[in-house]
């Protein structure tokens, strides 16, 4: 059995659309990057610690992921007021950011972890663009505080990469990854 360690249900709806067959275990990790941790050495513990923090049978494949943006040097996680999402949001107004996504698979003893990046660009906004937009309170349970697939869509002209990784999780990359690792899925 799969198993998808997450508590993102963009998680979920990606992995179910790609036609996965998979449960879901709620891993409890502290979301926190180290002092002068680089962002890509961030996600891939953080996908490697939600990797571990589920139980699993010795059959069952783990998959776990972590996404964060990154601006001018500053990670970016999720918000935790609309104030944190107002000056989030006017960093990344009128300039590109880069999606980083660390991806793990666990299974029997074994563990394979990659980090995905995209880059993405948004228009300038205005301050009453921002501020309508966090009222929506879509930002607020994003990392960066804005959702590509939501309301956010509008403000962004172009996506290098994989869009799904943006969401929340590259799956070709997770395709590719499952298929190495000798994983035989279940179709529904």
């Amino acid at each position: 059995m799969l198993i998808l360690a997450s508590q993102s249900p963009r998680r979920r709806e990606i992995l179910a659309t790609a036609g996965y067959v998979f449960n879901v275990a709620r891993p409890a990790v502290e979301e926190r990057p180290r002092p002068g941790e680089p962002a890509a050495d961030y996600v891939e513990r953080l996908a490697r610690a939600k990797a571990l923090a589920v139980e699993a049978r010795a059959d069952d494949w783990v998959l776990a992921a972590d996404t964060t943006v990154v601006c001018g040097g500053r990670i970016l996680e999720k918000p935790s007021s609309p104030s944190e999402a107002m000056a989030m949001l006017k960093l990344l107004s009128g300039r590109d950011h880069e999606v980083l996504t660390g991806v793990c698979l666990r299974h029997q003893g074994y563990s394979w972890s990659l980090v995905e990046s995209t880059r993405v660009w948004f228009d300038q906004l205005t301050e009453k663009e921002i501020a309508s937009y966090i009222a929506t309170g879509e930002p607020m349970d994003k990392a960066g505080a804005y959702g590509i697939q939501g309301l956010a869509a509008k403000f962004i002209p172009r996506v290098e990469g994989c869009f799904f990784n943006v969401v929340g999780l590259p799956v070709a990359r997770v395709r590719r990854l499952l298929a190495a690792a000798g994983y035989l899925p279940s179709q529904r």
